[in-house]
């Protein structure tokens, strides 16, 4: 994440409410707006364990 609280850290080891709240207020557009939507995809649909080897 290139900003806010989370800045640093890897798209999917943000919390999912983090982007349930970004999804309210509205994801940025662009690239980063795009990684972001399917990041909330992959932890809605508890898939997040995919990346656990990219670490």
């Amino acid at each position: 994440m290139p900003f806010g609280k989370y800045e640093g850290r890897r798209l999917i080891d943000i919390p999912e409410e983090y982007y349930i709240w970004f999804k309210q207020k509205g994801l940025p557009e662009g690239e980063l707006g795009q990684m972001m939507a399917a990041a909330y995809e992959i932890k809605l649909n508890g898939l997040e364990h995919l990346f656990d080897e990219f670490k």
